[in-house]
């Protein structure tokens, strides 16, 4: 396993309840995937991709799964594939879905997948010319990766021309904001939606729906996320139906045209109009943090069989099996996040917050000297519940948050609260 954060943990997590896992190395891994049966951490970061082929060639790894977005745009899979090593993920050139936003776009207006209009831009004064134009709110996006913090909704134009030159002139972003998309901002609802491509299988995971804004109500700057639970209301069975339809499936069949297979997780974000039209804000190529925790907590088949049976092509929908129950994560960041943090603080609480169908699911976390779990990140901890229901799963999950502590600990009291109001 590729990757540090929680969603690397779930995945770990879940990969090893395999009978056909023996052992998981989790490169880097944090505090939470030292502690997992069979899970070992290995010094090797996400980027140092020829390490991590010799690493896998050298012990007989049979296969590995990319946590994090940033390896595959910058092409390991292509590396372990050129290697002869089995690796689940898309290549370089899938990723570009995720890697580059002006890519997206324009692959979703040549293949006709429902998406908000736009335009890019690498000059900024062309930009702001362009926003004089049109009406708030609007919305400004840098084209590259980064790390779910690149998007600004912006209430009035001179908000939207203040992101434009964040971006493009004061290099906010680095080299993932050196162009920007204006884009139309659509209302409604949003939700996510993953699931598992393998030529042309599409297997569905469960819906969730994640909180991205920093403070209660949906305000503030968004994040990489503050806290998710699944199912998701929003997207009902019918219109499940239609994301595959109308989304997905033509995702996979348009990047065939173009010559490209995909393999890998793919998850969709999705804009549910009052008016029920669907909408694709964005493409990722790996499963979203922190949706992947409930994810995962309600899911009952095998994963590492899943992953293999998807790159072998003999998966089905019918296959996977999942919990009926609710699944309600909170993500407890860091003071500051997400902007400046300190790292360093203890965290205190963990044995006891971890029980029964709940579980604590670890991200920027490491340990000292004395073996203590301490603040490494923004995102520190993702405390998940399973329960009959959202609003019991939320009831669980904030208990067992409030037996955690670390210094300027901090978390939204509110996730949940669109589910609970449909």
């Amino acid at each position: 396993m590729i990757g540090n954060g929680g969603r690397e943990h779930a995945l770990v997590w879940k990969i090893a309840q395999s009978d056909k896992a023996d052992k998981v190395f989790v490169a880097p891994g944090n505090a939470g995937t030292a502690t997992e049966p069979k899970s070992v951490n290995i010094a090797i970061g996400p980027g140092e991709s020829e390490k991590l082929v010799e690493f896998a060639s050298n012990n007989d790894v049979a296969l590995t799964v990319v946590g994090p977005e940033n390896p595959l745009a910058d092409g390991i899979v292509d590396r372990f594939k050129d290697a002869g090593l089995l690796c689940f993920g898309p290549t370089q050139a899938a990723a570009r879905l995720e890697s580059s936003k002006e890519f997206s776009k324009e692959f979703f207006v040549r293949h006709n997948v429902p998406t908000a209009a736009y335009a890019a831009f690498s000059d900024a004064g062309k930009a702001c010319d362009y926003i004089d134009a049109q009406t708030a709110p609007i919305v400004v996006k840098a084209d590259g990766l980064a790390a779910g913090k690149g998007v600004t909704v912006a209430e009035t134009l001179v908000d939207a021309k203040r992101a434009v030159r964040q971006s493009l002139e004061d290099r906010k972003f680095g080299s993932a904001g050196q162009r920007v998309l204006v884009e139309e901002c659509l209302v409604g609802e949003e939700a996510s939606f993953m699931c598992m491509i393998g030529g042309d299988q599409i297997i569905e995971m469960a819906t969730s729906q994640d909180h991205k804004a920093a403070y209660d109500g949906d305000t503030g700057p968004n994040t990489g996320g503050m806290g998710a639970y699944s199912p998701a209301p929003v997207l009902d069975e019918t219109n499940c139906r239609r994301v595959i339809d109308e989304i997905i499936r033509p995702t996979v069949e348009g990047l065939r045209e173009e010559g490209i297979e995909y393999t890998g997780f793919l998850y969709a974000g999705l804009m549910v109009s009052p008016d029920s039209r669907i909408s694709v804000l964005e493409y990722n190529c790996r499963m979203g943090d922190p949706e992947t925790q409930p994810i995962l907590l309600r899911l009952q088949s095998d994963l590492l069989e899943m992953c293999l049976e998807c790159m072998s092509g003999n998966m089905s929908n019918d296959d996977v099996k999942w919990d009926s129950r609710a699944a309600l994560g909170v993500v407890a960041a860091a003071g500051g996040y997400p902007g400046d943090i300190t790292k360093g603080a203890r965290i205190s609480g963990l044995e006891s917050a971890d029980c029964d169908d709940i579980k604590v699911f670890h991200a920027g976390t490491t340990t000292d000297h004395e073996n203590n779990v301490i603040v490494n990140g923004g995102r520190v901890l993702c405390v998940t519940a399973l329960a009959d229901g959202i609003a019991a799963a939320q009831s669980r999950a904030y208990d067992a948050l409030n037996e955690i502590s670390f210094e300027d600990m901090r978390f939204r009291t509110d996730i949940g609260h669109r589910a609970l109001h449909h």
